[in-house]
């Protein structure tokens, strides 16, 4: 149990007769008082600054596109920069939305700060070919970047990186690097392990495969100073045609280790930050994790708190790379003022997790409060799936469904990255806890425990953990899925929340199930916090299909599954 959590019993839900029981879980501290989290207000005193853009070479000749904004008064400042998809800050760069705490970041230069905007190489007005996403490539660009950066006369020398989505997986794998002059890094919403992100227990859903521009899409880009008529812009847009297509990257490695001729490597390896985990702790350098209850990254955030040492993690009510409600930007004030320029800013003092927990009834993300914690929950309650499909009931016996591909959610889930998902009436099959006495929070990493047998060699289960209402509306709280040939659990290479299982996933682990035969397998759903209330029940649903999926098993529909087991609630 981690040493600032207790459970408090006096708020125990009571699921079964029986003793079952989930509990509320209290930090010892009170929640986070104004003036502190996100209320880091210093006057600005540079009110005006000087923005340029321009072509800086590499290693190996290839010009990337730098924008730079710096206060106009003379001096040296602290440096800011993100290596993103164009050096324009548009949303469909995907680092959130054009009003969010990530895009707003550039407004330090107010502060005296000096902000630049790198894009990568083979996109935006940068030339080359981008060869995978977040390679060793860019990696190598990052740390000649930062170094450039520090080396300016108007840089004090002190560097820090930011980024949300791709920028946030760019923001880490420069600290692989570990470039001298990197002091602290801001990152939302990124992979910390890509085959466990973008291939969530095997199955390929709900994300996108990267950018994929043409020459006229690339040609929208403002091109950098010098180049009014868009000769050099054009010149970079024919280039990036020669680029990996990323979604015949990513389909074309089913397995955690399989090798892509596309980029001669096994790439979910090679693209991951956390296959360099040593060079992360050794490097020592602060690192802010910023994170949503509604973004499917979140686990991530999570993986990357527990194994560099020094992190912090905000993570709120948010899809991905949002911050409704909360000041993410003078959060980073305060976190880049700590570490690039000495402030005392009362940061290093504070836990290094904070968390708000959003519940049914919670319209918006506005009035949020903010929960302070020592360490991620760990441990849980098992809570047997009832024959009588009762949520905590011991009754013998499993649930049948049949898969059918053909559903679709009630209403508009969303798309791309910040698709959410849904409870589809009738499909799958369902266990239902009683109705609570009282209002009741989870929070903590849940794991299902199933045995299944199914009448075809392999299946597709996706989890979905449910609040329903009185009037039966029913909220998906958070949902796991795992590809049931690759169940066979391993040592995890990095430290993962106490009791969550890890699949290694290499093709030589894939068991295909035997028609008849029961399988035994476990997976994680991902983290939550949610407050479930008064009057409510907590539901956990079981399915072999969901609408999101983007690479179906060909003889899904139709596919008969008996599921029985146990579902682990922190």
């Amino acid at each position: 149990m981690p040493r600032r959590f207790r459970f408090a019993l006096a708020a125990a839900l009571l699921l079964v007769a029986a003793g079952i029981a989930t509990f509320l879980l209290v930090p010892d501290r009170p929640a986070t008082a104004a003036g502190s989290l996100g209320s880091y207000h210093p006057e600005p005193r540079f009110t005006e600054r000087v923005t340029e853009s321009f072509y800086l070479p590499m290693r190996d000749g290839t010009r990337l596109a730098v924008r730079v904004e710096r206060p106009t008064a003379p001096g040296r400042f602290p440096v800011l920069w993100q290596h993103s998809l164009s050096i324009d800050r548009k949303p469909e760069d995907g680092a959130g939305p054009k009003t969010g705490g990530i895009q707003t970041i550039p407004e330090l230069t107010a502060h005296g700060y000096v902000v630049a905007q790198v894009a990568r190489r083979g996109n935006g007005q940068s030339f080359g070919v981008r060869r995978g996403y977040n390679d060793r490539i860019e990696a190598a660009d990052a740390y000649e970047i930062t170094e450039w950066l520090a080396a300016q006369p108007w840089s004090s020398g002190n560097v820090g990186v930011y980024g949300c989505s791709n920028t946030g997986d760019a923001a880490m794998h420069a600290l692989t690097m570990r470039p001298p002059h990197l002091k602290a890094v801001l990152a939302g919403c990124f992979s910390w392990d890509k085959y466990d992100a973008w291939r969530v227990g095997g199955i390929s859903a709900q994300w996108g495969f990267g950018p994929a521009r043409t020459v006229e899409q690339d040609l929208q880009n403002l091109p950098v100073d010098g180049d009014p008529d868009k000769v050099l812009l054009a010149e970079a847009a024919r280039e990036h045609q020669q680029s990996t297509v990323l979604a015949d990257l990513w389909r074309g490695m089913p397995f955690r280790d399989s090798f892509s001729p596309l980029v001669q490597s096994r790439f979910w390896s090679e693209g991951s930050a956390g296959s360099y985990a040593g060079q992360l702790r050794d490097a020592g350098v602060p690192v802010y994790v910023i994170g949503g209850w509604r973004d499917e990254l979140r686990g991530q955030g999570i993986a990357a708190l527990l194994n560099v040492p020094g992190s912090r993690l905000l993570i709120g009510p948010w899809k991905h790379c949002e911050n409704a409600g909360f000041a993410l930007f003078e959060e980073a004030h305060r976190f880049f003022d700590q570490h690039l320029k000495g402030i005392d800013t009362g940061i290093t003092a504070e836990p290094p997790i904070h968390y708000a927990t959003p519940s049914s009834d919670l319209a918006d993300a506005t009035g949020l409060t903010w929960k302070p914690a020592e360490s991620w929950p760990a441990g849980g309650t098992p809570a047997p799936l009832g024959g009588d499909g009762v949520l905590g009931s011991a009754a013998p016996g499993s649930r049948a469904f049949t898969v059918s591909t053909g559903v679709r959610c009630p209403s508009d889930p969303g798309s791309g990255a910040v698709i959410q998902p849904c409870h589809i009436p009738g499909s799958g099959t369902a266990w239902t806890g009683p109705v609570l006495d009282r209002d009741t929070e989870i929070t903590g990493t849940p794991v299902a425990g199933l045995s299944v047998r199914a009448d075809r060699p392999d299946a597709h289960l996706f989890a979905y953990l449910e609040d329903v209402a009185p009037d039966g509306t029913t909220t998906v709280i958070t949902e796991g899925r795992q590809q049931v040939s690759l169940r066979a659990e391993h040592p995890s290479p990095y430290a993962l929340p106490e009791g969550v299982p890890w699949h290694r996933a290499w093709a030589q682990d894939a068991a295909p199930l035997t028609p008849g035969e029961t399988a035994r397998l476990r997976f994680a759903l991902l983290p939550t916090s949610y407050l479930v209330r008064a009057g409510h029940r907590v539901q956990l649903t079981v399915t072999g299909y969901d609408p999101r999926e983007t690479g179906v098993l060909a003889d899904a529909d139709g596919a008969r599954i008996e599921v029985s087991g146990e579902l682990v609630l922190p």
